[in-house]
C-alpha cells in the first residue's frame, strides 16, 4: 500500500506534520511518502490568474502524488477556525484541474493544536467537505493539547488513550 501523508500547513515547525509523520509510520508494510506543502507552494487561487496563466505546475505535481497513492493521511492545521491559506489555495488550484482531488481514495483526517480544542473546527469542516472532492473518509481524530500528548524526543504520542484511538483510526485503512 502506498500512502501519501501531509500536514495542511506550510509551517516548518508544524505540529500537524509531526502528527501525520508519526501516524504514517505506524502503518506496517506501507510505502509512505510525507509531503511538505512548501514544495507545492502555488499562487493564491483566482479566476483571473487561471485565465491568464493556466494551472500552476505545483498543483499538477500535487495531484500526481495524490493520484499515485492508495490512501491519504492529512493532518489539518487550524488558522482562525479554518484551513490554512497555503492548503486552501493549493486545494483550490487542484480542484480546478481535477474536481475529485482525492480520486476516490481512502483518507484518514487528523488535526491537532497546542490548545484543548485540537483544531476540531477545521477537522469538522474537512470531514464534511472531503467526500465532495472524491475522498472516502475512513476515520478522523483530533489530538488536543499537542505538547502535553506528544513526546517530541521520541516523535510519538505519549497519551495511551489517544495512541489507541490513532491505531484504531489507522486500522480502518485495512478494513
Amino acid at each position: 500500500m502506498k500512502i501519501i501523508a501531509f500536514a495542511a500547513s506550510n509551517s516548518r515547525q508544524s505540529i500537524n506534520k509531526k502528527l501525520v509523520t508519526h501516524a504514517a509510520g505506524l502503518i506496517e508494510g506501507a510505502e509512505v511518502e510525507v509531503l511538505d506543502l512548501n514544495d507545492f507552494a502555488a499562487p493564491i487561487y483566482s479566476q483571473d490568474h487561471e485565465a491568464e496563466h493556466g494551472h500552476p505546475q505545483q498543483a499538477k505535481d500535487f495531484l500526481e502524488k495524490i493520484n499515485g497513492a492508495d490512501a491519504i493521511l492529512i493532518s489539518f492545521a487550524e488558522h482562525n477556525g479554518s484551513y490554512t491559506a497555503a492548503y486552501k489555495s493549493l486545494f483550490d488550484w487542484s480542484s480546478r484541474i481535477q474536481q475529485k482531488v482525492f480520486n476516490e481514495k481512502p483518507v484518514i483526517a487528523l488535526s491537532t493544536s497546542p490548545g484543548p480544542g485540537g483544531a476540531k473546527s477545521v477537522l469538522q469542516a474537512a470531514t464534511t467537505s472531503l467526500p465532495y472532492f472524491g475522498a472516502t473518509v475512513k476515520a478522523s481524530l483530533s489530538i488536543p493539547s499537542f505538547h502535553s500528548n506528544f513526546d517530541a524526543a521520541t516523535g510519538e504520542l505519549s497519551n495511551p488513550e489517544l495512541k489507541q484511538q490513532l491505531q484504531a483510526a489507522l486500522a480502518t485503512l485495512k478494513a
